[in-house]
């Protein structure tokens, strides 16, 4: 089973620390060799979980995001990303949603992150406007289906709770003092496990992201049933 070698976690911290054009070309091998260690353990996280879901086709070296920041739109000029991290792509209009994992050393946090550390999980972020009001309409109408998700057992074991940006009020639409105005407030729905660096160099790090991977499931399923149907229930896919 493949592990995250202290090197690969060291390099990333380094790069933090010396995030120029200079430094990372002089440590260019570092990066290759963190890199191959990335693509080992994605595409053996890939290979378990096509096991059980349907991905659009891709390999580990795919799965990775790139290093490198666009930084043309940013006043942050530094070059490279803080983190390692890659996503699978669920496969078909009738599976939403999709996976994430990111190494990053808890050294790396910055003010504002949105995530502190390494971490896996899954959701709907920044879904289009026409997908954020159907879902917002089914909440209204009943959220049952999704409390039930997120206060199962083994979601609040994994992820503890739903995470995602919210509005300060009400979205327009709705009144201020609905039932499930905590839900309807809810910008992003995120579900993502936390991991310490310790955690990331363990020997069963992998089985914890996926472990993580399956819990996400039923909050993928819910999701996709909504966005799949309208008001009625009726498959408008």
């Amino acid at each position: 089973m493949t592990k995250i070698k202290k090197s690969t976690l060291q390099f990333i911290k380094d790069l933090h620390r010396n995030n120029n054009r200079d430094w990372f070309a002089e440590n260019k091998p570092r990066y290759e060799a963190a890199h191959e260690n990335m693509i080992e353990f994605a595409a053996e996280l890939l290979d378990r979980l096509s096991k059980t879901d349907v991905l659009v086709e891709q390999n580990g070296k795919k799965v990775l995001q790139r290093i490198y920041r666009d930084i043309r739109f940013s006043k942050d000029k530094r070059p490279y990303k803080r983190s390692m991290s890659g996503s699978f792509t669920r496969d078909g209009k009738l599976r939403r949603g999709g996976y994430f994992f990111q190494i990053k050393p808890e050294a790396n946090w910055e003010e504002g992150d949105w995530m502190p550390s390494s971490c896996c999980g899954g959701g709907f972020y920044n879904p289009e406007r026409d997908d954020l009001k159907r879902l917002r309409d089914e909440l209204a109408t009943d959220s049952s289906e999704l409390r039930a998700i997120i206060a199962d057992k083994d979601f609040v074991r994994v992820f503890g709770e739903l995470m995602g940006d919210k509005l300060k009020t009400a979205p327009k639409g709705f009144p201020k003092d609905h039932e499930n105005i905590d839900l309807l407030r809810y910008k992003n729905f995120v579900a993502m496990r936390r991991f310490t660096d310790k955690e990331v160099l363990s020997a069963d790090y992998l089985d914890l992201n996926h472990e993580a991977l399956l819990t996400v499931r039923p909050f993928f399923d819910y999701f996709t049933d909504v966005l799949t149907t309208d008001g009625n229930g009726v498959v408008i896919v």
